[in-house]
C-alpha cells in the first residue's frame, strides 16, 4: 500500500498552478519577442518614412501621385505601429492590440496596392534617373545596413504574417479567464482577415501571370486568354484520336476555369515563331462531361472521352 503526501485535491491545485505557470512562461516569452521584433520593424518603417518618403516630398523628384503608388499608406501604417509600440513596452498589451486592429484598414489599403508598388517602382528606376540615383544613394546610408527599398516595402506584409502567428501563440498560452483573452481573440480574428486577404491577392497575382505567360505563348491576337474570373489550372501535351482511327497527334492544351485550349506549335521554319503556338480550338467547360474509356488516367495509355455542348473530344 502506498500512501501519497498530498491530499488529492492538493495536488490537483498543484497541477493547475504549474500549467498557470507554463502558460506565464510561455507567454512572457512570446511578448518579449514580440517587442523586440516590433521595435526592429518601426526601424524599418522609420528609414522609409524618413529617407524615402519626407525627403521625396521635399525634394519633388516623384510626382504625388507616384509616391502614393509606391508607398501607399506607409505613413499611415508607422504612425499606428509607433502607437503599438509604446503600449506594448509600458505593458499594454491588450488596450494597444484593440487600438492597433481598429486602424488595420491602413494595412489592407497597403496589402492591396503591393503588386502595383512594385510594378511601379521598376518603371520609375528604368525610366527616371534622377530617382535611381536618390535611392542609390540613400540606400548607401549606414542606417540601412544594405536593405534594399524594395526588401523594405515588403516588410508590412511580412509583419502581419508574423502578428498572426504571435497572437496565436499568446491566445494559447493565456486563460479564458484572463480579461486579455478576450481582447487577444478578437486581434487574432482581425489580422487573420488581413492575413488572408494577403494569400487571396497573392494567388490572384500568381494566377494573373500565369494567364500572361500563356496569352504571350500565342502567336497573334486571335486566341483570348486573359479574361475577368478565369484562373490557371495547367497545361500540357496529350495526343488527339481522330474518330476515322488514323494516327494519333501530340496538341498541347491549357486548362483553365472555364475552358479547355487546344492548341499547336508554330511552323519550326518560321524563325521567328520560337515557342509559340497558334490556338486550335477553346472549348467551354460549361455543361462538359468527362469518361473514362479505359486504363488510368493518370499513366500513358489511358484513355479519356471529352463530351461538349458543340464538339467531342477522344484524349490519350
Amino acid at each position: 500500500m502506498s500512501f501519497s503526501p498530498e491530499p488529492p485535491s492538493l495536488m490537483g491545485a498543484n497541477r493547475i498552478q504549474e500549467q498557470r505557470e507554463r502558460w506565464d512562461r510561455k507567454r512572457s516569452r512570446t511578448a518579449r519577442e514580440l517587442i523586440q521584433t516590433e521595435q526592429h520593424y518601426c526601424h524599418q518603417l522609420e528609414l522609409v518614412s524618413t529617407f524615402f518618403v519626407e525627403i521625396l516630398r521635399a525634394k519633388g523628384t516623384l510626382k504625388q501621385d507616384i509616391r502614393d503608388a509606391i508607398f501607399s499608406s506607409i505613413k499611415d501604417i508607422q504612425s499606428v505601429n509607433q502607437s503599438l509600440l509604446v503600449h506594448l513596452e509600458n505593458g499594454y498589451l491588450g488596450q494597444g492590440l484593440d487600438k492597433f486592429c481598429s486602424h488595420l484598414d491602413h494595412y489592407s489599403k497597403y496589402v492591396d496596392n503591393i503588386y502595383n508598388a512594385k510594378k511601379v517602382l521598376e518603371i520609375q528606376l528604368k525610366k527616371n534617373k534622377a530617382f535611381r540615383r536618390f535611392k542609390t544613394l540613400q540606400e548607401a546610408r549606414p542606417e540601412f545596413k544594405d536593405q534594399k527599398l524594395e526588401d523594405l516595402l515588403q516588410t508590412p506584409v511580412q509583419r502581419i504574417l508574423q502578428y498572426n502567428h504571435f497572437l496565436q501563440d499568446l491566445t494559447a498560452n493565456t486563460s479564458p479567464d484572463d480579461p486579455a483573452f478576450e481582447q487577444l481573440s478578437k486581434a487574432v480574428a482581425a489580422v487573420s482577415e488581413v492575413s488572408q486577404r494577403i494569400q487571396d491577392n497573392t494567388r490572384k497575382h500568381e494566377n494573373h501571370l500565369q494567364l500572361c505567360r500563356v496569352q504571350k505563348l500565342m502567336k497573334g491576337r486571335k486566341t483570348k486568354v486573359m479574361a475577368a474570373g478565369r484562373w490557371y489550372i495547367r497545361e500540357g501535351w496529350l495526343k488527339t484520336v481522330p474518330p476515322k482511327g488514323t494516327e494519333a497527334k501530340p496538341k498541347m492544351f491549357f486548362l483553365f476555369s472555364d475552358m479547355l485550349l487546344q492548341a499547336k506549335h508554330c511552323s519550326l521554319l518560321l524563325p521567328s515563331s520560337g515557342e509559340k503556338f497558334v490556338g486550335q480550338h477553346a472549348f467551354p467547360l460549361q455543361d462538359a462531361t468527362v469518361e473514362k474509356v479505359f486504363g488510368h488516367t493518370r499513366s500513358q495509355g489511358g484513355l479519356l472521352s471529352l463530351t461538349f455542348p458543340k464538339a467531342k473530344l477522344l484524349l490519350m
